[in-house]
C-alpha cells in the first residue's frame, strides 16, 4: 500500500528539552491514524512536523513520496487539512469567507469558492444559510463543523486534527466525531487525528499510535490493543475503553 506520510527518525527539541525522540512513523493512504497518550507525550509535536508547522531538528519528513523540506511550507498547508481544538475562525469574516480562505489563496474562481463552500456546509451537516453568518452565532459544535470543511475546502488528501472535540460536549462530541469518520470514508482522506480520549480512538481510528515522554511506545489495531500489551504504560491506556464496555454489557444485562 503506498504511503501517504512516513517520518523517518524525526526528532525534535526545544531549549535542549528533547520533547520528540528519533520517531519513524508510516501512514499508508486512506488510513484513520490516533495519536494517543498523556500531557507532554510529543503528539502534536509529531503532528505538526506533517504539515511543517515543527521543523524537525533531525530526521526526514515524505509527503507522497517527496521531503516536506523541499516545499515551500505555505504551499505545503494549504494542501493538507487541519483541524485545530480552539477552530481558528476569523470572527470578522463570514462563515463562507472562513471556509473559502485556502481556495481564495490559491486562485480559485468566485463560482469555483461558492459551490465548494455550499458543498461543504452539506457535507458537515450544516445550513447553507449559515453562510452569512459569523462564528460568533454560531454554537461551539457548530463552529468545530465550520473548522472541518475549511480545513477540507481545497481538497486535500490528508486531513490532520489535534483534539478537535475536545472542548465540546459529550453529544456533539460524539456525533461530530462520527461525521468525521464518515467524511473520511466518503471522501478517502488519510487522517491523522491527536486525541486523549482513547474510547474515541478505538472506536475512530484504524490504527492507534501510543506516546509517552516523545516516543511510540505501541502501534498496532484497536483490537490489538484491546487484547493486551506487554507495555504497562500501553495497558494503563487501554483500561479506559475496557471498563466502559464492560460497564455498558453491565447495564444491558449481558
Amino acid at each position: 500500500m503506498t504511503e501517504a506520510i512516513l517520518l523517518d527518525h524525526v526528532s525534535k527539541a526545544y531549549g535542549g528539552s528533547t520533547v520528540l525522540h528519533p520517531t519513524s512513523l508510516a501512514v499508508p493512504k486512506g488510513r484513520f491514524v490516533a495519536l494517543v497518550g498523556g500531557s507532554g507525550a510529543g503528539k502534536t509535536t509529531l503532528l505538526k512536523t506533517i504539515n511543517g508547522l515543527v521543523v524537525p531538528d533531525a530526521g526526514t519528513v515524505r509527503i507522497d513520496g517527496v521531503e516536506t523540506a523541499d516545499r515551500d511550507g505555505p504551499g505545503l498547508r494549504r494542501r493538507i487539512g487541519y483541524v485545530f481544538q480552539e477552530v481558528g475562525l476569523f470572527p470578522h469574516l463570514t462563515i463562507a469567507e472562513n471556509i473559502g480562505v485556502v481556495p481564495t489563496l490559491l486562485g480559485w474562481e468566485a463560482d469555483a469558492i461558492r459551490a465548494r463552500v455550499e458543498e461543504l456546509l452539506d457535507l458537515v451537516a450544516l445550513p447553507r444559510e449559515t453562510a452569512v453568518r459569523r462564528p460568533a452565532a454560531l454554537s461551539g459544535g457548530q463552529r468545530q463543523r465550520v473548522g472541518v470543511a475549511r480545513a477540507l475546502a481545497a481538497r486535500p488528501a490528508i486531513l490532520l486534527m489535534d483534539e478537535p472535540f475536545g472542548a465540546l460536549d459529550p453529544i456533539t462530541r460524539a456525533a461530530l466525531a462520527d461525521d468525521v469518520r464518515r467524511l473520511h470514508d466518503q471522501l478517502s482522506l488519510t487522517t491523522v487525528m491527536v486525541t486523549h480520549d482513547i474510547a474515541e480512538a478505538v472506536l475512530l481510528a484504524d490504527r492507534i499510535v501510543v506516546m509517552s515522554d516523545g516516543r511510540v511506545i505501541a502501534d498496532d489495531t484497536p483490537k490489538a490493543l484491546l487484547a493486551g500489551h506487554p507495555d504497562p504504560a500501553v495497558e494503563a491506556l487501554m483500561q479506559a475503553p475496557r471498563r466502559q464496555a464492560a460497564r455498558l454489557r453491565e447495564l444491558a444485562g449481558e
